[in-house]
């Protein structure tokens, strides 16, 4: 019953659309918080709050480089989250989608 609970703790976080997609674009690549900033149109706070969810479940990994950090997928072992973000469109798909380019300070 633990891991049933566990891996339910970690699907709710995809029920936001917001988490949802920043899994999606993470798939091509890993990303700076600023650059999700400009995507969402979000505040830094906002950003870093449903990162932090992610984080705390293990579903991210972060890299702080400098005064940016950046996140990166961490799915290898829950296949039940891999199944999911099969099913959703591309990074490029999405962005198109939010009529988005990424052009981030922290490259």
């Amino acid at each position: 019953m633990e891991q049933m609970n566990e891996i339910a703790e970690k699907l709710k976080l995809l029920g936001d659309k917001t988490r949802l997609t920043m899994l999606t674009l993470l798939k091509q690549k890993e990303w700076c918080v600023c650059e999700f900033v400009d995507i969402f149109d979000m505040s830094q706070p906002a950003i870093s709050q449903h990162l932090r969810k992610l984080k705390s479940q293990g579903i991210v990994n972060e890299a702080r480089r400098g005064q940016w950090v950046f996140y990166s997928l961490n799915v290898d072992d829950k296949p039940y989250i891999q199944a999911v973000l099969n099913e959703m469109p591309s990074a490029q798909e999405v962005l198109s989608s939010m009529n988005k380019e990424v052009n981030c300070a922290c490259d």
